[in-house]
């Protein structure tokens, strides 16, 4: 769990310089961590992705991922089928809710 944690700082460090993530954040109950997290389109997304992609790439390495849960627009969505795929993650399309 050091590592883990080492590594979830790594990459919210690096999420501070990107200016569409809305919050991006790391809760840990027992052995299971919770990662929160949001951007302004799937533009913002995928730059993410690309900007913490190595650090990820070795949380992966010593982390098994329970559920991923994509959220958004059916055009955001449709942007991130392809490059998210492999996270194998349920899609979720935006109905309604409070937008500020």
């Amino acid at each position: 769990m050091t590592e883990a944690k080492d590594l979830l700082r790594q990459m919210v460090a690096r999420t501070l310089t990107e200016s569409a993530n809305l919050f991006y954040d790391f809760t840990i109950n027992g052995d299971v961590v919770f990662c929160r997290e949001a951007y302004v389109g799937a533009e913002g997304l995928l730059t993410h992705v690309e900007n913490v992609g190595p650090v990820l790439a070795e949380f992966l390495k010593i982390a098994d991922v329970l559920r991923v849960e994509i959220h958004g627009s059916n055009a955001d969505l449709e942007k991130l089928k392809g490059p998210l795929a492999g996270l194998k993650p349920e899609w979720f399309v935006f109905e309604c809710g409070v937008v500020r």
